[in-house]
């Protein structure tokens, strides 16, 4: 089974898929990640050519064989991964690593285009959303900073994935869309594993 969730910065998406892989025995996938591995090999000076990145269990990510995880949540990671991922080159790169962890294993795998690009297929897409302001909140408390740099922040990065040319952020035409704003992690949970109750009762009836 492959699970897509979509969403912009800061939406809960992220924590989802990781719960919602969790309780299914899924392998988790965090493409915003996998741009920002991209983004450190380039600091490091490695072309695409020799970057090579790899998904393991509970979403872990490898460049080039090394753990990478705990190096890539910085706010210049962040800013450069959605520069990053408006290379034409490194998205096809990228979009095929994702198609064949899918291919190969059951999924939940979130980002900004898999409903709709990446996994167009997938027996379930969610669009997780939450008010802007609510997503500043929670993106200071992760990193810090003052809460109206940080919604500025956000804003224009919602800008950028939204306007882009590749695969812009968009819910897919047959995603749920899930409002986070008033939601804890558990209650979004919640939501998403009666979403998959109700796919896994269609396809059995």
């Amino acid at each position: 089974m492959r699970i897509a969730i979509d969403g912009p910065a800061a939406s809960g998406k992220t924590t989802l898929a990781r719960l919602l892989a969790d309780s299914l025995g899924f392998l988790f996938v965090p493409t915003g990640a996998m741009y920002r591995a991209v983004a450190l090999a380039r600091i490091r000076h490695l072309g695409l050519e020799e970057t090579s990145i790899n998904v393991h269990k509970g979403g872990r990510i490898y460049l080039g064989g090394e753990d990478v995880t705990d190096q890539l949540a910085s706010p210049e990671l962040d800013r450069m991964s959605s520069q990053v991922a408006m290379d034409q080159d490194v998205r096809a790169h990228l979009v095929d690593v994702q198609r064949d962890l899918a291919e190969s294993t059951d999924v939940v795998m979130e980002g900004r285009d898999i409903g709709t690009v990446v996994l167009p297929d997938a027996e379930l897409k969610l669009y997780v959303w939450a008010d802007p302001r609510e997503r500043a909140f929670r993106r200071q408390r992760q990193q810090g900073g003052a809460v109206e740099e940080v919604l500025a922040a956000i804003m224009q990065r919602d800008e950028r994935d939204t306007t882009r040319d590749a695969s812009p952020l968009r819910p897919a035409d047959d995603a749920h869309v899930v409002d986070t704003t008033n939601l804890n992690p558990q209650q979004v949970l919640d939501v998403a594993l009666k979403l998959v109750e109700e796919y896994r009762a269609r396809k059995d009836s």
